[in-house]
């Protein structure tokens, strides 16, 4: 019988150590609250691309989506960047740029 990567495929894996599922658990729970902080940025950003801009909120995604896909910022970022802006009055000059585009474009689609 010859031994290949097959027999060690078939190896019974030894279960993680107590301290390794803990800090396997650890970093699970600090993914899901990364998730849930990002999730109410957006939602933020949302509410302000609806508010200012008078779209409805799937558009005010796809603007969102689509700007941070144009400047090659991340969605989250962008969504900061835009809730920034209402205190600060003030944008990053790509995500300017191409929010101004996207929101002239729907203007000139309706």
């Amino acid at each position: 019988m010859t031994s290949g990567p097959d027999q060690q495929a078939d190896a019974p894996q030894t279960p993680p150590t107590r301290s390794e599922t803990i800090l396997q658990l650890q970093a699970e729970i600090a993914q899901l609250r990364q998730a849930v902080h990002s999730h109410a940025v957006i939602d933020q950003a949302l509410g302000v691309i609806v508010t200012v801009c008078g779209v409805t909120p799937d558009e005010a995604w796809d603007i969102i989506r689509e700007t941070s896909m144009h400047t090659n910022v991340k969605l989250r970022r962008v969504a900061e960047a835009l809730i920034s802006w209402v205190h600060s009055g003030q944008l990053p000059a790509e995500i300017e740029n191409v929010l101004s585009k996207k929101l002239t474009q729907r203007t000139n689609d309706h």
